[in-house]
Parts: structure tokens; sequence; C-alpha cells
């Protein structure tokens, strides 16, 4: 569980967050969606303890993140742009991740999913966009954590990838987790999100199921749903 209140953050003159209140509290995928701006990347950033609000309540399993760093073990965490150490090699890169997080992984099923055996010992600075992404996934799903926050994970990648990228955050789904996902792509939050939160100005301007979403905006489809409520007057 996931419970926000009232979360501000501030850069600058910049009003990123302003009084976020926010429950996931049900298991399943939640794709957090707004324009460029709205605070998405913030309210992640916050949620794993990269940044820190001005003033709010944050909790994961009813404790505050204030109270320390191990409620981090818990989750699992693919950034939008992965910066990886270029002279490493792939191999080496996951062996280091493996050491760093002290727990076993699965990451021989996730190479063999994403066919990266021709790529192990390559260095990470010869390798395309999508074999790094892929890459990145097998470092984020190797773990067996409860929270899963995944920021544009499509990125990159090719259909067949993609297919498995679904299969995946299906079967963690199935296992009763809590995944949150960004993405641009309106398609694929429509066929795997079972909760949408949409942010718009630094502050939760819809939650709920796809359906809800249409019916509000009384749009027949999901994408014209998420165009309605940014040209919404009350926006």
């Amino acid at each position: 569980m996931i419970t926000i209140k009232q979360l501000h953050k501030r850069f600058g003159k910049n009003q990123v967050l302003k009084g976020v209140d926010l429950d996931i509290a049900q298991k399943g995928v939640v794709a957090i969606l707004g324009p460029n701006g709205s605070g998405k990347t913030t309210l992640i950033k916050s949620i794993l303890g990269m940044v820190i609000p001005d003033k709010g309540e944050l909790c994961v399993d009813d404790i505050s993140i204030k109270k320390g760093w191990k409620y981090r073990d818990q989750i699992d965490y693919l950034p939008q742009i992965a910066n990886f150490p270029a002279n490493l090699k792939v191999k080496e890169l996951i062996a280091m991740i493996k050491d760093l997080r002290n727990r076993p992984g699965a990451d021989d099923k996730l190479i063999s999913l994403f066919k990266l055996e021709p790529f192990l010992s390559k260095k990470l600075n010869t390798l395309s966009g999508g074999t790094k992404q892929k890459v990145n996934l097998v470092l984020t799903l190797m773990f067996d954590s409860p929270i899963i926050i995944l920021d544009e994970p499509t990125s990159g990648l090719d259909p067949i990838a993609m297919i498995h990228l679904k299969e995946m955050i299906a079967e963690e789904k199935a296992k009763g987790k809590i995944i949150l996902i960004t993405s641009h792509i309106m398609s694929f939050v429509e066929e795997i999100a079972d909760e949408i939160v949409f942010l718009l100005e630094g502050k939760v301007y819809f939650k709920g199921d796809i359906d809800a979403l249409k019916a509000q905006t009384q749009a027949s489809n999901f994408e014209h749903a998420i165009a309605n409520l940014l040209t919404h007057d009350d926006a």
C-alpha cells in the first residue's frame, strides 16, 4: 500500500506538486499519466526517496518513508533513462546489481525471454537503445519485490519485446503486486492498466478505471478521454 497526503514540492519558483492526495491500496497496474510538467516524475521520485518533499506525508505499508530507507527493498524501479557504466559488460552489470541488492535474481529467465545471450559479453556502450532497454528490464524485473515502478518501459522496444513485456507485467500482477507505470503510449496503457491516475498542474485530477474516465469525459475511446481531460474548461 502507498499512501500520499498533501504532498508538496517546489524547485526554485516552480511549484511541481501542489497537495497531492493519493491512495494506492489495490493490487494491480496503476498508470500515472499527465502532460509534461504535470509532476509525474517528481511524484515517482518522491516515492523512491530520490526527491524530498517540502511537506506532506508519504507512507509505504503504513510506515513513513522518513523513518528509514529499507522500504526501498520492496520496490523494483525502471528509470526512463538508464545511465549504465559504459565500459561494463552486460553480464558484469547484472552481477553488480545482484551484489548491490544482495538478493538472488531470476536473470536467466529474462535474458532468455529477451534474447540477450549474444550481448552478455558486450560492453554497454556498444548496445543499441532497444537492447539497453531490454537490459534495463532485466535489472528491474529479476527481483521479486511487491512494488514495481516502470517509467516509460516501452521506450525503444520492438514489437516482440513489447509482447514479452506485457506478458511479464501480467505475471507480476497475478502475484498480487502493485505496479506503477508511466507511458505516452495510450494503446499500451489501455491494454494493461486497471486504474488511471491523471496528474494536472501538480494535482490529482482524476483517479479511476478507464470506463469511469470515458464516462466522465463523455468520450467514446480512451485516447479521446485523455484529450478531453487536457482541454476541459475546468482544467
